[in-house]
């Protein structure tokens, strides 16, 4: 079953959640605030979408940051800021257990209808 990780009062993640309901997609939502997040998930969706795709530097949370921190996490501990603050983390993310997309435009709505 698809997973969809973001954050309940996401604005984004509102919008993909009402659009899988729209064309019937089954699927769980997992708050990576309340329900956490595996290590080693953010290390798979880090290889497969690419760690500058997944870090969200957008955010409050990432101006919120030290200079020393958002340094630290271009060369390599984004993961581990992650791990302390999941709102680090664009979304929503799905996860289908062999695909991961991050975001919600045009093109990961084609690729989720795809199946």
């Amino acid at each position: 079953m698809l997973k969809v990780y973001g954050i309940k009062n996401c604005d984004k993640c509102s919008k993909a959640r009402k659009w899988m309901e729209a064309n019937g997609m089954l699927h769980t939502f997992l708050d990576v605030r309340s329900d956490g997040i595996s290590e080693s998930d953010l290390e798979r969706w880090a290889d497969t979408a690419g760690i500058d795709k997944l870090l969200n530097r957008r955010g409050t949370t990432w101006r919120g940051l030290s200079d020393a921190e958002k340094e630290a996490a271009d060369g390599g501990t984004a993961i581990a800021l992650m791990m302390m603050h999941p709102a680090l983390i664009k979304r929503p993310v799905f996860d289908d257990g062999k695909n991961v997309f991050v975001g919600f435009d045009k093109k990961v709505q084609k690729e989720l209808s795809a199946g």
